[in-house]
């Protein structure tokens, strides 16, 4: 029977045993590199916003003879 491959590792998961201050070096390390992966809030959390704006634009952009 051949051996089971090894499941993926999430590369991103702190190691084990670390220290406050080596996460703290790590998540920082990571939001210089990358930045911020999600922002605090997204336009479909914002109250203000219609959702009307975007298919109006869609609908303006269609070309006259597919009117």
């Amino acid at each position: 029977m051949p051996d089971r491959a090894e499941p993926d590792r999430d590369e991103t998961a702190e190691p084990a045993g670390s220290s406050p201050e080596q996460r703290s070096r790590r998540r920082a390390r990571l939001a210089e590199v990358f930045g911020d992966v999600l922002p605090e809030q997204t336009s479909d959390d914002d109250s203000t916003h219609d959702g009307g704006t975007s298919d109006a634009w869609l609908r303006r952009q269609v070309p006259p003879h597919h009117g």
